[in-house]
């Protein structure tokens, strides 16, 4: 028996309500990481039932492989998503921080993706596990991006200095969009039969078209949006608009093969900014688009930690996979300080970085469903399996280990 669609929604959103009851009225824990515990232990709760009667869990299971989970976060979730944190960011901090955000989000991305990718091969190597050097690459794409909409919920708990926070954020938002680029790109070149048959320029062309044509969709979408708000005082349709901007241009770049996660972030900068807000929204407008696109944030943000919590049913744990994954922990950790080492001292005197910012950084760089959206998007010749495995472990700790240290951690440093 296959379900409807509207029969899965249903079930998720009741899932998604039930479990964000639970968080806020019982655990008071910032929702994406009391999501995450509440459906772990749901999962584990399900699994331990299955050993007496199994309706349960071949129902969770039943929901879970009828999601496309990539196409479902990858071309429609995730516009909707970096729209909304875009649009939720301060853009005078974000523009006197632009330079560290571009190159932490640009060559950090990069940088991280190598590390990542050399170290796990090895790590693989060491336990056994032989995979191609392309394929730990892949993984280092996938694992790179930090999830804007997990850090920024804890950062607003913790009272983290605004110069911090529009580094943190505004490097989350673009290092996503240029993530899944950088994935895209390697992936292509992987099923290039195994890296034959594509030359550098043709990368170079693939990467800039989704890069640099996504940033200018999102201007003009951008920019059109301004002019629609400006012109007329209503905010039901003004709401409206901006709904169907994001819809619109994630269609667009779709059909253009353009980035649409980098072209929805632009747009939300754009739409987001004080001198847009100042000139085109009245004060009534401006409160009901901050609170439809903080609405949508939350409830896709609900839907996707429980799909990520219950995505535990579907994996092959084995236990070489599950040593690879707590490796790749420390992996990720140290890649992401590395990364982040050149860049922070390049602007660390001439911007008066914080001290201990990349500390902030390494542990506030929180992994979500991006990474795991990704990861479900390989093919079995790509060894989904162990790099599902290794993400979900990746994911699972950073949510719910480093999300609940970092407050501490940043009052710590950040005295």
């Amino acid at each position: 028996m296959s379900m409807d669609y509207f029969t899965i929604i249903t079930t998720l959103v009741l899932m998604a309500a039930a479990f964000g009851y639970i968080n806020v009225r019982f655990l008071k824990l910032p929702n994406t990481i009391g999501l995450m515990l509440i459906t772990l232990v749901f999962t584990l709760v399900v699994l331990a039932l299955a050993t007496v009667d199994k309706t349960l869990l071949l129902a969770e299971r039943e929901l879970i492989t009828q999601i496309d989970f990539e196409t479902v976060l990858l071309d429609v979730m995730l516009s909707f998503m970096l729209f909304a944190g875009a649009l939720h960011t301060n853009f005078e901090q974000l523009k006197i921080q632009r330079w560290p955000v571009l190159v932490f989000a640009t060559v950090g991305t990069l940088v991280s993706t190598f590390l990542i990718g050399a170290l796990v091969f090895g790590v693989l190597y060491v336990l056994g596990l032989n995979i191609d050097f392309i394929y730990c690459l892949l993984f280092g794409a996938l694992i790179s991006p930090t999830d804007p909409i997990a850090v920024l919920g804890i950062l607003k708990k913790v009272g983290v200095p605004k110069d911090l926070e529009a580094k943190i954020v505004g490097e989350s938002l673009f290092n996503d969009g240029v993530g899944v680029v950088v994935f895209l790109t390697i992936y292509q070149v992987a099923q290039a039969s195994g890296g034959d048959g594509v030359n550098a320029l043709g990368i170079l062309e693939l990467f800039g078209r989704e890069v640099l044509g996504g940033v200018l969709l999102g201007l003009l979408l951008g920019y059109g949006t301004y002019r629609l708000m400006k012109s007329i005082d209503d905010y039901d349709i003004e709401v409206i608009i901006t709904l169907a901007a994001v819809m619109t241009g994630t269609v667009i770049a779709q059909k253009l093969h353009l980035s649409a996660p980098l072209a929805m972030v632009t747009t939300g900068l754009v739409v987001g900014n004080d001198t847009v807000r100042g000139s085109a929204m009245s004060e009534i407008t401006e409160n009901y688009v901050d609170k439809f696109w903080e609405l949508v944030d939350i409830l896709l943000n609900t839907i996707l930690f429980v799909l990520i919590g219950m995505e535990m049913l579907v994996l092959e744990f084995r236990w070489d996979y599950v040593a690879a994954g707590l490796i790749a922990i420390l992996v990720a950790l140290v890649s992401r300080f590395l990364s982040l080492y050149v860049p922070i001292n390049a602007f660390e005197k001439r911007l008066d970085f914080r001290p201990k910012t990349n500390m902030i950084m390494t542990w506030g760089g929180l992994r979500g469903g991006i990474s795991i959206a990704l990861a479900l998007s390989l093919t079995h010749s790509m060894h989904r399996e162990l790099f599902l495995v290794m993400t979900y472990i990746i994911v699972v700790f950073s949510i719910l280990i480093q999300g609940l240290t970092v407050g501490g951690l940043v009052k710590k440093l950040i005295k």
